[in-house]
């Protein structure tokens, strides 16, 4: 018998390597879950409380483990309560299938009401995606999810959308042996481009490499490029961990602002290089290679000296074979380097050191392995510049869209896909009331993840902008919050508390040898604005 939509796109996700669904079911999915019921063997269903959530654990457990994820979701206010998540897999690079419901096929764009009928929803799922395609008819099913898949796992990794009406479902698509799809290889290196940035790399006395997302798998190759032109490398949030903290010339990017303007040759890999590029600003005394996946993000904000577009994992080798017996050796620009740092460390330390302490007792009992979720707050701004991370995927963070509230939940699907580290995720008391019902999910699904919150009873970044820029006129940032370890034993999940690092490191000991979820209420006051380190002039090209 031939299979219906539903039982194809359950036996698809199967065939390209997804075990894990995350989810809210809803009547215009009920079909599909049916199917997936005779699947549950294969395929583990995890439902949250919340469509929002369903989506960042289906981001987290793709960051985590740099493969593909999927989740699903009712149309209308289902799918829009998981757009933020998706908007945010979209800044991260993050390749996440949003699988869509949609009302009858009959009743699309008519306007009659149906039950959670948004109009074109389709178009806003198209804005928040890579691609997104619709499966219109029963005989179009196996060419659309083909083309999904491979969408998914070919070129820059974005989100992608796949909207299904209800009454597909249950039609029948016909048979289909495998549905498993490659992705297309990436574009072909120019290897004269490779020329004209081996030279440049060559000809530079002072070069810095800036890496993000989009390095995440090419750690050891950007390790040895630096190396090889003893440049500094640095990363702001998504690239942390590209190259290990232990690496004498990985620097932060304070430190890299204060070496800003002797840089004469800025090399860019998998980063939009917007902080560096438009913020501290460039001039002609400085050469720029880009190479990037994206071909859009070749010039968006600054033209090239050499644009290549190619994965990292093609281009860096390449790169590395015409460099390789013709390094330079750059000892004056590796002691400025080397000085800068501890000069930026100890300024750092004098005025942002409450929350580098707290940071640093995560960081001495959070394994080289673990794994750290931050959250948009003031230990997540000190912690883009001051947490250690020793490898790729160890430390998740919501990238350029900042999305207060997205760290729980996202913690959650990192923790669910990689049991076998520890997880770790801290929050403010803004923040975390976004997603904390979701401890049920971590109680029913018996997720091991240990959650901080530093509780300071305010919107803490806003109260401090507030407190700096505008005389002290706080308005609309207190916060009531609940005893959050109460909070957290009504749901059956160890409840601890913190007052000081010390104390911190011991119950981060308790939770993480704990089998289940728990939550350690941190109560903090006011801290000194790391904003200094990070908003700062432009310092060239002005």
């Amino acid at each position: 018998m031939s299979q219906t939509v539903a039982e194809m796109l359950v036996n698809s996700i199967l065939d390209n390597g997804i075990d894990t669904l995350y989810c809210l079911p809803g009547v215009q999915l009920d079909p599909f879950f049916d199917a997936c019921y005779d699947r549950v063997d294969r395929l583990r269903i995890v439902h949250a409380r919340h469509e929002q959530a369903a989506a960042y654990m289906a981001m987290g457990a793709q960051l985590s483990t740099g493969r593909p994820q999927s989740y699903c979701v009712v149309p209308g206010v289902g799918f829009l309560n998981s757009s933020a998540a998706l908007a945010t897999a979209y800044s991260v690079n993050s390749s996440v299938l949003a699988i869509v419901a949609q009302i009858s096929s009959d009743a699309i764009g008519k306007g009659y009401g149906q039950l959670h009928e948004i109009p074109d929803q389709f178009a806003i799922l198209e804005q928040l995606t890579k691609c997104s395609l619709g499966i219109r008819a029963p005989a179009d099913a196996e060419r659309v999810l083909k083309n999904v898949w491979r969408q998914l796992k070919s070129g820059p990794p974005k989100p992608v959308g796949l909207e299904i009406p209800m009454d597909m479902w249950i039609s029948r698509a016909g048979l289909s042996e495998s549905l498993a799809v490659n992705g297309d290889p990436g574009p072909p290196v120019d290897g004269e481009a490779v020329s004209r940035a081996v030279k440049l790399m060559k000809e530079a006395k002072a070069p810095m490499i800036v890496v993000g997302g989009g390095a995440l798998d090419s750690g050891e190759l950007v390790t040895e490029l630096s190396r090889m032109l003893s440049a500094p490398v640095v990363a702001f949030r998504m690239g942390k961990g590209v190259v290990s903290h232990e690496e004498p010339l990985r620097v932060d990017m304070p430190t890299a602002y204060s070496l800003w303007p002797k840089v004469d040759l800025l090399i860019g890999l998998g980063s939009r290089m917007q902080w560096q590029t438009q913020i501290w600003g460039t001039d002609d005394d400085m050469k720029v290679v880009h190479v990037n996946l994206d071909p859009r993000e070749l010039g968006r904000i600054v033209e090239p000296d050499v644009g290549i577009c190619a994965d990292l994992a093609d281009a860096l080798p390449k790169l590395l074979e015409k460099l390789e017996g013709n390094e330079t050796r750059r000892d004056d620009w590796v002691e400025n380097v080397l000085e800068e740092k501890g000069r930026v460390k100890a300024r750092m330390e004098s005025v942002i050191g409450a929350q580098l302490e707290w940071l640093a007792s995560i960081r001495a009992e959070l394994p080289r392995e673990g794994i750290l979720v931050d959250e948009v707050t003031q230990m997540g701004y000190v912690g883009h510049i001051g947490f250690p991370v020793y490898a790729p995927r160890t430390y998740v963070s919501s990238g350029f869209q900042g999305t207060l509230g997205y760290g729980y939940a996202t913690a959650l699907g990192v923790a669910d896909a990689r049991r076998d580290v520890p997880v770790v995720n801290f929050c403010g008391d803004g923040g975390i009331m976004y997603t904390l019902n979701e401890m049920a999910t971590a109680v029913h699904h018996r997720i091991p993840i240990t959650t901080i919150v530093f509780a300071d009873g305010h919107y803490g970044n806003v109260r401090g902008f507030q407190r700096d820029q505008y005389n002290g006129r706080y308005i609309a940032t207190d916060l009531s919050n609940p005893d959050f370890v109460k909070y957290a034993e009504s749901f059956d999940v160890q409840g601890l508390r913190a007052t000081t690092p010390d104390e911190l490191r011991e119950r981060l000991r308790e939770g993480m040898a704990h089998p289940g979820p728990t939550l350690i209420e941190v109560p903090v006051g006011e801290f000194n604005s790391p904003w200094g380190f990070i908003k700062v002039p432009r310092i060239r090209g002005l």
